[in-house]
């Protein structure tokens, strides 16, 4: 899922010279919020492990 979301974001790096900054500045917004959902799902897997 990472690995997704890394390639995701490097297509939308590379898609950032095409795109207008507003829909630029949304999707990489939502980019991070999935990785920061990611981080904190994680995060939270690894508490209850323990």
């Amino acid at each position: 899922m990472l690995l997704f979301a890394l390639l995701a974001l490097g297509l939308l790096a590379g898609a950032a010279a095409h795109l207008p900054g507003p829909v630029f500045l949304v999707a990489a917004a939502a980019v991070a919020g999935w990785l920061l959902l990611f981080a904190a799902r994680e995060r939270l897997a690894r508490t209850h492990r323990h």
